[in-house]
C-alpha cells in the first residue's frame, strides 16, 4: 500500500517528538543562527512547533504553516501567532501570502519534499528578502536506499541549492550526524515514525526482511543542509 507524505505525517502526529531527535537538533541551531531578531516571520512546515518553541525574542506577527492538521493541532498557540493548515506546494499557499511581507522566511527539515522548490522559492522571494532554511537531502539513509535499490523521495543537495540560488544569495553549508541504536528493532521503528524516511512507498515483508538483515550498521545517516539567503536587488 502505498502512503503519501502527509498520511504517514497524520499518523504519528501525536508521537512525532519523540522520534524527531535530529530535527530537534537543526531547529535548534537555525534559530540560533539567527543573525537578527526579526519582528514577521513566516515559517513553513511548522509541524508541532519545533522551530518555534526556540522563538525566545519578541515578534508583531508569526505565521506558520504546515499540511498537517494534526500536526497544526499540535502547535503551541501565543498572541500574534497564526497556524495555518497549507500544503506549501498549492496554489491556496500563493494566494494566502501573496499580499504579505516578512523580514524572514523559516523552514526547518520540511522543503525537501516540495514538489517544485524553484516555483517555491520565486514566491518567497516576492514577500520576503531573506531566507533561513534547513533540509534533510537524498543522502539521509543512504545505505538502506543502497540495500533496497530504491530512490530517496526527498531532493539531493545540487537541486535544493540550484533552487535557492536562483533568487537568493545564499550561504550554503552542508552537515552530516548519525544517531546510534542499541537495537536494530529500535533503529526500524525510528525510521517509520520519524517521517525522515517519507512515505514514497513502503518496503514488501521480504523487502523489508533483506534490510533488517543486511543492515551493517547500528546508526542511520543524515545530511542536512543549512541556507542562509539575501534577495538580489
Amino acid at each position: 500500500m502505498i502512503k503519501s507524505v502527509n498520511t504517514q505525517f497524520c499518523e504519528h502526529a501525536n508521537e512525532y517528538n519523540s522520534y524527531n531527535i535530529i530535527q530537534q537538533i537543526v531547529s535548534k541551531a537555525l534559530v540560533r543562527e539567527l543573525e537578527f531578531e526579526p519582528k514577521r516571520i513566516l515559517e513553513l512546515g511548522c509541524g508541532s512547533g519545533q522551530v518555534f518553541k526556540n522563538i525566545s525574542f519578541p515578534f508583531e506577527y508569526y505565521k506558520a504553516i504546515d499540511f498537517s492538521q494534526s500536526m497544526c493541532d499540535n502547535h503551541p498557540k501565543k498572541e500574534n501567532l497564526e497556524v495555518v493548515c497549507l500544503d506549501f506546494d498549492s496554489e491556496a499557499f500563493e494566494k494566502n501570502i501573496q499580499n504579505e511581507q516578512y523580514d524572514i522566511v523559516l523552514s526547518s527539515s520540511a522543503l525537501q519534499w516540495s514538489k517544485n522548490l524553484t516555483k517555491i522559492i520565486h514566491t518567497l522571494s516576492q514577500i520576503s528578502s531573506k531566507i533561513s532554511f534547513v533540509l534533510f537531502t537524498a543522502s539521509t539513509f543512504q545505505t538502506l536506499f543502497e540495500i533496497t535499490g530504491k530512490k530517496s523521495p526527498i531532493l539531493d543537495s545540487q537541486t535544493i541549492q540550484k533552487a535557492c540560488s536562483s533568487f537568493y544569495d545564499c550561504q550554503f553549508e552542508v552537515l552530516n550526524y548519525k544517531l546510534e541504536f542499541d537495537e536494530k528493532k529500535k533503529m526500524f521503528d525510528y525510521i517509520k515514525n520519524s517521517g525522515v524516511g517519507g512515505g514514497n512507498s513502503t518496503l514488501s515483508f521480504k523487502e523489508a526482511k533483506k534490510l533488517y538483515q543486511q543492515y551493517p550498521h547500528n546508526y542511520l545517516e543524515f545530511e542536512v543542509i543549512f541556507i542562509k539567503g539575501e534577495r538580489f536587488c
